[in-house]
């Protein structure tokens, strides 16, 4: 791959200053990136030959040193490339190419304290990451608190970009309904922040290996103009530092096409290298769970009569398990502290003591006889120390039972999170402040040391960190299937046709997809429902990606379609090469996928609202080699309202010459499955 190191110096003179501008291009040269002391510390970005980011601010506040901002200049610079590739343990495609050019600013003031701070930017041919680099200097000395981040992203014609976006800072985390609407009329919004600009240029902005900082949020002080906006601590501190440091990469992805945002690996890239050794141990897999019944009111989380977590009722879902090859069962509601209000109940959770009713030891070694695995459940519904005090505790007892992967819960009110300080006063913390992107990062660490794989509920927004700690398997962050139970409303069929441009562009999803039965509460359109056709909830195996899949349904409704079931036991969740094929925010989406060491492809495509035709070229298939298509898709009269279950199953003899051409329904999909003959 070629390599373009561009460093372009100029002197712009005028009465008052001598300004010095500097350039790095992308390995292609399609992304241009000009910084300059004009002002101050600015940055622009280019995208064949058409601005992305005009001239946007740089720079930092401090409670108790002066600001880096105004009055600084170029100092000095250094460039490097890199053109590396790397293994991941698990993902979307096994190896990943890290191809950029790198460029290292050092700005500095005339002046005794806090004088002098880097700015580090990294170009990929699919975008670009930056972060600043903090040296310890007089000024910025023992507790270093941060209070304003300067930077900026000046959207060129931003006030008529199109966005994506969720709300930032409200009382349900990451957990709404997408907006689509112009760029300037977003308000204070979550990353990433994704939306196409008039020109048809694609961007998304988010962040990278978010450690011991706080969360960055996007705010719209002017139109067309997103400022960093950091989630505070409890006593309004944006972030609390000692000694050198370095923030997180703020990172902007862009491409033409919408599908060039889902093929990108920018964010991964930017993070550090696996710090675990071996982790051949965090397996990704299928499991079903005790779960779904409680969204749609058969079973409790608490005890009584209708409790799901009962011994006699893990080992019927085992024993299902292990019939239809899933590799373990989830449980929840199986440890003290579910009765009464549970939600504000964080203080009396127990996560060693299970109910009189489930038997941990009965259960494991049901599913050590059948080969299913327990997989474990932690609610902590948001009081994190009384958490962090077990955790051992907690640890021990899954190691104990052959445990390897745990869902977590942080249920609670955005900025409601319980923590009991070092003087013993309780403070409430947002999901996103620095506080908490410690602390889930400590839980990692910690389930680490005991082989556990986490897939946080109610988490941090994903940077990328699962490269660094791989046992960091999956989260949530985002409306899932339980939004179709009780959602009022539940996710609108366009909301899986926006995810992948928005929340998956940060990492897995853990979804849960795979409901059959659209009816439980009636159907129509005015109902708590999944909003979808059958094989669309099949083709969200291949398009809301994670490593652990969880079949969302109830064992009888599997059983009861034991056809259209094939698929969801057919399709990997690990994978050789992933390829967006085709897509457009809002509207559909495809993505092609291989087999982590096999031959097998499989394909799923959905669509909004609207019905369409799609054409697939199958030119992702190997050439040479011949496929049977096992296609599970909408049939002529499926429509997601009245008549969601009409599915045709047919195969057909393909290779890569080929095309497809298939009718999906009104926020319909279609699930194939490429079986290399």
């Amino acid at each position: 791959m070629k390599k373009i190191v561009t460093l372009a110096t100029s002197i712009l003179l005028s009465p008052w200053l001598m300004a010095k501008t500097v350039e790095v291009t992308s390995p292609n040269g399609d992304i241009v990136v000009t910084v300059n002391d004009d002002n101050g510390p600015r940055y622009s970005v280019m995208y064949q030959d058409k601005a992305v980011i005009e001239p946007s601010r740089l720079g930092m506040s401090f409670q108790k040193a002066p600001s880096f901002g105004e009055g600084f200049t170029i100092e000095n610079v250094k460039t490097s490339s890199s053109n590396d590739t790397w293994t991941q343990p698990w993902g979307e495609r096994k190896e990943i190419v890290d191809s950029h050019n790198e460029l290292i600013v050092t700005f500095s003031t005339d002046r005794k304290k806090a004088n002098t701070f880097d700015v580090k930017f990294r170009v990929f041919d699919d975008g670009l990451g930056f972060r600043y680099e903090i040296t310890k200097q007089k000024g910025l000395t023992g507790d270093i608190n941060i209070t304003d981040e300067a930077t900026e992203f000046a959207i060129n014609d931003g006030e008529n970009a199109t966005a994506w976006w969720i709300p930032a800072r409200g009382w349900n985390r990451y957990e709404y309904i997408y907006n689509t609407t112009k760029l300037r009329d977003a308000s204070l919004s979550h990353t990433p922040l994704t939306f196409k600009l008039t020109n048809g240029t694609h961007v998304s902005i988010h962040e990278a290996a978010l450690v011991d900082y706080a969360g960055m949020t996007l705010n719209q002080r002017r139109p067309g103009t997103l400022k960093a906006d950091l989630t505070p601590w409890s006593d309004g501190t944006l972030v609390k530092k000692r000694g050198s440091f370095s923030t997180p990469w703020r990172t902007i992805q862009i491409s033409q096409q919408a599908t060039g945002l889902l093929n990108s690996d920018l964010i991964l890239n930017l993070n550090e290298p696996n710090k675990l050794g071996d982790v051949s141990w965090v397996e990704p897999g299928k499991y079903v769970g005790i779960w779904w019944g409680m969204h749609i009111n058969e079973n409790t989380w608490g005890s009584g009569d209708k409790h799901g977590a009962t011994t006699a009722e893990t080992i019927r879902y085992m024993d299902f398990a292990a019939k239809y090859g899933f590799d373990g069962v989830l449980v929840e509601g199986w440890n003290e502290g579910w009765d009464g209000d549970w939600f504000n109940n964080g203080d009396i959770f127990k996560f060693d003591k299970p109910y009189p009713d489930f038997d941990i030891d009965a259960v494991s070694a049901h599913g050590k006889k059948v080969g299913v695995r327990l997989i474990g459940h932690h609610e902590t519904s948001g009081n994190v120390s009384n958490y962090r005090d077990q955790l051992a505790d907690a640890f021990t007892l899954y190691q104990k039972h052959d445990v390897a992967q745990v869902k977590t819960g942080y249920v609670a009110d955005g900025g409601n999170i319980k923590r009991v300080d070092d003087n013993g006063i309780v403070r409430k913390e947002w999901h996103d402040g620095q506080f908490m992107v410690n602390e889930y990062l400590h839980n990692i660490m910690q389930a680490a040391k005991y082989r556990i794989s986490i897939n946080t509920h109610e988490p941090i927004k994903d940077t990328g960190l699962r490269r660094t700690y791989p046992n960091w398997i999956s989260r949530e962050g985002a409306r899932g299937q339980e939004y179709n139970a009780w959602g009022s409303p539940p996710n609108p069929p366009e909301h899986t046709t926006i995810l992948p441009f928005t929340r998956m562009l940060s990492g897995p999803m853990d979804f849960t997809a795979g409901t059959f039965d659209m009816a439980f509460n009636g159907l129509g359109d005015e109902t708590n429902r999944p909003r979808t056709t059958l094989a669309k909830q099949l083709a969200l195996f291949v398009v809301i990606y994670s490593p652990i899949q969880m079949a969302s349904d109830l064992p009888r409704n599997y059983e009861a379609n034991l056809p259209a079931f094939q698929f969801i036991r057919d399709v990997p969740t690990d994978w050789e090469k992933s390829v967006a094929i085709a897509g457009e925010i809002g509207e559909y989406v495809a993505f092609a996928r291989q087999e982590r060491d096999g031959n097998d492809w499989f394909l799923g495509a959905v669509t909004d609202e609207h019905a369409r035709e799609m054409t697939f070229k199958l030119d992702f298939l190997t050439p040479g080699k011949k496929y049977q298509a096992q296609i599970y898709r909408d049939g002529e009269k499926a429509e997601w309202k009245d008549n969601p279950y009409e599915m045709v199953i047919e195969n057909k003899d393909v290779d890569a010459n080929d095309s497809l051409t298939i009718k999906l329904a009104t926020s319909g999909g279609v699930a194939i499955r490429f079986k290399a003959l």
